[in-house]
């Protein structure tokens, strides 16, 4: 079965043109949410650190928030940072002012519920992201110390609720394919509601995901199918499944969209984009937080979200 990922060249973050290749990304992957129905909207809010890069960009998220409203649903605007509140780092980025004069709710992802994961353990995902009738995932495509690329499926681990994604990092990272296996658990747990749109108009490289380097990429890109966007990004930067964690959880699974031969590219190509300057990191960092790291993290996202 083919999974369909829709492309658009993009150069610039300009509104009514991301407004018009939005809506094509959109219409051309189905993607029509129900009036009166609750869509929230997860973009990548990871920390205020390099904010203007490290998340998605505001008028990407204020796009989508249109898009949305304009099919008559209701929008909740919400992320768990990995420091802080959702509000101050959209504070930092601009989003609360691009989310300015819309009748949207941004709010921190909160109210944690279990989930078992397939290889023992639970994690808590937001009550908001199991009781909303669609979410629209808007990561932000960058390169990852430890998983070499974030897109889609990463940016859902935004759900689970404050620390419980350091302390997912400090009890399974390294521990096999425990991490990656938990990631994957979360974003099957959130279909089949989950479309995506991905900013990767100005992507991040070198580093990530907070401290990398722009890099004009041109791409809007969209799916109903998470794995199958990543998977294509994987492929469009010329990585094996063996380079990239998520990719061979995902392959090992046999998840629909994970083969690159099964992919199906409707509007713009691969070959309309260059990805022959994206620097990724060669060596991952581990995946393991140190206690110390744990109890440092918790005290700056504490002093981040008081002061």
């Amino acid at each position: 079965m083919q999974s369909t990922v829709a492309m658009a060249r993009l150069g610039a973050y300009e509104e009514s043109a991301l407004l018009r290749e939005a809506g094509l990304l959109l219409e051309a992957i189905g993607f029509r949410p129900a009036p009166g129905s609750l869509v929230l909207l997860k973009p990548n809010l990871v920390s205020g650190t390099n904010a203007g890069l490290s998340t998605t960009h505001p008028l990407v998220v204020r796009v989508a928030c249109r898009l949305v409203l304009d099919y008559g649903a209701r929008v909740v605007v919400a992320d768990s940072p990995a420091f802080g509140s959702a509000e101050s780092v959209a504070g930092q980025s601009g989003l609360v002012e691009a989310l300015r004069g819309l009748p949207v709710k941004l709010t921190t992802l909160c109210n944690p519920r279990r989930l078992p994961l397939r290889l023992g353990g639970s994690l808590g995902l937001a009550s908001l992201a199991l009781e909303a009738d669609a979410i629209l995932n808007l990561p932000k495509f960058k390169a990852h110390n430890q998983m070499r690329v974030s897109a889609a499926v990463k940016n859902l681990f935004g759900c689970v609720v404050g620390c419980r994604k350091a302390i997912a990092h400090a009890r399974w990272g390294d521990h096999g394919n425990r991490f990656e296996s938990a990631l994957m658990d979360v974003a099957q747990a959130l279909l089949p509601k989950t479309v995506h749109l991905l900013d990767g108009i100005t992507a991040m490289h070198v580093r990530g995901p907070m401290k990398g380097d722009p890099y004009p990429l041109g791409m809007l890109a969209a799916s109903v199918d998470g794995v199958a966007l990543d998977t294509a990004m994987y492929g469009l930067l010329g990585l094996r499944p063996e380079d990239v964690p998520l990719w061979a959880e995902a392959l090992r699974r046999g998840a629909p969209g994970a083969e690159l031969s099964s992919l199906a590219y409707s509007l713009a190509q691969p070959a309309d984009f260059d990805f022959s300057g994206f620097v990724i990191p060669e060596v991952l960092d581990v995946q393991t937080f140190h206690p110390y790291r744990l109890i440092r993290g918790r005290l700056r996202s504490l002093c981040a979200r008081f002061l």
